[in-house]
C-alpha cells in the first residue's frame, strides 16, 4: 500500500488472526478503505468511482445481453430487436448498456483532463499514467467492436471504414486487414470475432483497473496543489491527509448519485439521443449511408484522421521522402494513433518542475485552449469532409500535436510559476479560511 505512514490492520480475534495468516483479504480491504488521502481533494477527484460504476454496469448488462444475442449476420439485427421487444426488461438493459458507454467516456475524458491539468502524470506516477492510457485504448477498442454488434447500417459501414485503415499500412496492410476481418470484407467472421473480443476485453480492462488502483495506492494520490504528503512521520502525514473512509467515500457516493440522476433521466426519456438513426436500419452492403460517422467519443480522433489529405504540405513531404510509402491515408492513420501516443508520453514531454497547473499562469491558457480544441475537433469530426471543415480539422490537429511536442516542453523553460504552498495542510487551511470568509476558491472548476 501507500508509503505514507498510517495505522495498518491488526487482527485481534483468533479467527481474524487465522484468516490473516492464510488469506489477508481483510487487511487488504482495511488498508484500501483507510488509506491516507490528501485532505484537499476537490470535486474533480470523483470520477474514479463513476468509472468503477460504469465498468461494473457494462460488464453486468453485457453478460445478460449476450445471453440473448446471436452473433450471425443473418440474425444479429433481429436478435437485438428481440431483446428490445420480447426479453423482460430487455429495452432497459440495452439502453443502460448503450448509454453506459457514453457515461464511461464522459467520465474518462474528465479523468484525463483532470490528470493533465494537475500533473498527475509526473514522477513518481508515470507508470500509473501509462496504465491509464492502456485502459483508455482498450475502452476505445471495446466500444468500437460493440458498436458493430447491432449490425445496423452505421455499424456495418463504420466497421468497413475503420478496419479499412489497417489496409493502409505499407507492405502488410492487406494481410493485416484480412486477418482482422477473418476474410476479404466485413462479414460473419468479422461479427463473430468482434463479439468474442467485445465480451473478453472488459475483463482485461478490469484487471488493468486493479493494477491502476494498486499503482496509485503505492505512489500515493496526487492533489490539486501537486505537493506531496509529508512522509517523515505519522503525525505530519495525518495533518495532510484524511482516511479514505468515511470522508471521501461519502463524497464520491454523493457525486455518483447526482450523476446517476442525470444518467437515468437520459436512459428513461431520451435513450437514442446520442445514437444514429441509420443504425436502426439493417446492414446492407449495397447501400452506403450519405455520411458515415463514428460514435461521439471517437469524433476528435476521426477529425484528426481526416485532416491530413494529399494536399497538406507535411503529407506531401512525407510521401516524397518515403517514395510514396507514406501516402495521405497512412499518414492520417499515423496521426490518429500518434495523437494518443503523444498524450501517453506527456510525463516526459512536460519539462516543468511544477506539478499542478494551478501555479502555472502561462500553462493555464494553453491548457484551456487545448480543452476547447478537443471539443472543436469533436464537432468537426461529425461534419462532412468538405468546405471549411477540413481546414478546421487541420488547425485543430496541428494544435493537438503542438501542445504536447512544442508548447509543454517550452513552457518548462520559459514559464515563471506562482508560489506554491509548503504543505497540503497549509493549502487546506487557506481554503477553509476562504470559505469561512464567504469566498469559494475551492468551488472554481479549475481549482
Amino acid at each position: 500500500m501507500s508509503g505514507i505512514p498510517h495505522d495498518h490492520y491488526e487482527p485481534k480475534a483468533a479467527w481474524e488472526k487465522g484468516l490473516a495468516k492464510r488469506l489477508p483479504i481483510v487487511g487488504l480491504m482495511y488498508d484500501t478503505l483507510m488509506i491516507p488521502t490528501p485532505k484537499n481533494l476537490n470535486w474533480m477527484w470523483i470520477w474514479g468511482i463513476v468509472l468503477t460504476f460504469c465498468l461494473a454496469l457494462q460488464i453486468i448488462t453485457g453478460i445478460v445481453l449476450a445471453m440473448h444475442y446471436t452473433p450471425h449476420v443473418d440474425n444479429a439485427f433481429a436478435s437485438v430487436e428481440h431483446i428490445m421487444r420480447n426479453v423482460n426488461g430487455g429495452a432497459m438493459l440495452r439502453y443502460l448498456h448503450m448509454n453506459g458507454a457514453s457515461l464511461f467516456f464522459v467520465a474518462v475524458y474528465a479523468h484525463i483532463f483532470r490528470g493533465l491539468y494537475y500533473g498527475s502524470y509526473k514522477a513518481p506516477r508515470e507508470i500509473t499514467w501509462i496504465i491509464g492510457m492502456l485502459i483508455y485504448l482498450l475502452m476505445m477498442g471495446t466500444a468500437f467492436m460493440g458498436y458493430v454488434l447491432p449490425w445496423g447500417q452505421m455499424s456495418f459501414w463504420g466497421a468497413t471504414v475503420i478496419t479499412g485503415l489497417f489496409g493502409a499500412v505499407p507492405f502488410v496492410g492487406e494481410a493485416l486487414q484480412t486477418w482482422l476481418l477473418g476474410g476479404p470484407a466485413v462479414d460473419n467472421a468479422t461479427l463473430n470475432r468482434f463479439f468474442s473480443l467485445h465480451y473478453l476485453l472488459p475483463f482485461v480492462i478490469a484487471g488493468l483497473v486493479i493494477l491502476h488502483i494498486w499503482a496509485f495506492h503505492t505512489t500515493g494520490n496526487n492533489n490539486p496543489t501537486g505537493v506531496d504528503v509529508r512522509r517523515t512521520s505519522k503525525e505530519e502525514a495525518e495533518k495532510d491527509t484524511l482516511p479514505f473512509w468515511p470522508y471521501f467515500v461519502i463524497k464520491d457516493l454523493f457525486a455518483l448519485a447526482v450523476i446517476l440522476v442525470v444518467f437515468f433521466a437520459v436512459v428513461g426519456f431520451m435513450p437514442n439521443y446520442l445514437g444514429h438513426p441509420d443504425n436502426y436500419i439493417e446492414a446492407n452492403a449495397l447501400a452506403t449511408p450519405a455520411h458515415i460517422v463514428p460514435e461521439w467519443y471517437f469524433l476528435p480522433f476521426y477529425a484528426i484522421l481526416r485532416a491530413f489529405d494529399g494536399d497538406v504540405w507535411v503529407v506531401i513531404i512525407a510521401s516524397t521522402l518515403t517514395g510514396g510509402i507514406i501516402d495521405a491515408k497512412f499518414f492520417g492513420v499515423l496521426a490518429m494513433f500518434g495523437a494518443i501516443v503523444v498524450m501517453a508520453l506527456v510525463p516526459w514531454l512536460d519539462t516543468s518542475s511544477v506539478r499542478s497547473g494551478r501555479y502555472r499562469p502561462m500553462f493555464k491558457w494553453w491548457f484551456w485552449l487545448f480543452v476547447v480544441n478537443f471539443f472543436v475537433l469533436m464537432w468537426v469530426g461529425a461534419r462532412p469532409a468538405e468546405g471549411i471543415y477540413p481546414y478546421i480539422s487541420l488547425i485543430g490537429s496541428t494544435y493537438w500535436f503542438a501542445y504536447f511536442l512544442v508548447i509543454l516542453p517550452l513552457l518548462g523553460v520559459i514559464e515563471k510559476p506562482d508560489a506554491q504552498p509548503e504543505t497540503i495542510e497549509e493549502d487546506f487551511a487557506a481554503h477553509v479560511a476562504g470559505d469561512d470568509a464567504g469566498s469559494t476558491p475551492s468551488a472554481q472548476p479549475a481549482e
